[in-house]
This record gives C-alpha cells, structure tokens and sequence, in this order.
C-alpha cells in the first residue's frame, strides 16, 4: 500500500504513482496556515507522506512552532479540519496572552480610572438622572 497523498481541495487522496506524487508535490500549495509574531513562527503544512508508521488513521498534516519557549513542538492530524482546528490551539500555545490581559482572567487597569470617572460624573450633578 502508498504512504503517499495528494490533495484534491483539501481532501488527501492516496497516490500510487511516485511521478504524479512527485511532480504535484514540487508545485502544490500545501500550507494550511501560518502565523508569526516577533521571533515565533507557526506554521501547519500537508505533508504528503503518511507519518503515523503505526496501523491507524495516516498522519498527514504537521503543526510545529518555530521560536520561543515551545519551538519544535509539533502535533499530527488527519485532516485539513483537525489541520486547521490543530494550528489555532498550537498559536495558544506558542502566543499566550499577556498576564494581565483579559483572555488571561487578568484584572482591568482601566477599572479604576472608570470608576473614578463615574464618580466625577456623578459629582458634577449630571449623574442624577443616572443613579
């Protein structure tokens, strides 16, 4: 049985014939996506070859962070939809939000300076109707 793949869209398809395999590989846009930011790169290729070498589902698309903390980290996937799906928890990963950013269940700075907004507002006798 091929270890190799092509895709038609986004959907692998065994290839048995090495010359085919090959000639689409040298052209075939096989990036399903890539973000960077500074020094860290992620990036999700198809990969064309099956690379589960276990019995089981082929492993056909690759994740893998380049930089920071995480680089090398990589994780396998079946499909373009796991690809996909796989590459927005490894950007989690390799770009964690600032500590005290929202998405990280930080405080807001600016809480304060709102509440003493408020309480300006509701000093200068405008906030009556408010209260």
């Amino acid at each position: 049985m091929s270890d190799k793949y092509i895709l038609e869209g986004t959907i692998p398809v065994l290839c048995d014939n090495l010359n085919i395999w090959g000639r689409w590989f040298q052209t075939a846009a096989r990036h399903v996506a890539r973000d960077e930011r500074g020094d860290v790169v992620v990036s999700t290729v198809f990969l064309g070859l099956d690379h589960a070498f276990r019995p089981g589902r082929p492993l056909l698309f690759e994740t893998m962070i380049f930089g920071g903390p995480h680089d090398l980290d990589l994780a396998r996937y079946s499909t373009w939809a796991e690809a996909t799906a796989g590459h927005a928890v490894m950007c989690t990963k390799a770009f964690p939000p600032p500590p005290n950013s929202l998405e990280s269940g930080g405080s807001m700075r600016g809480k304060k300076v709102a509440q003493v907004g408020r309480e300006n507002f509701l000093a200068s006798g405008r906030g009556d109707a408010v209260r």
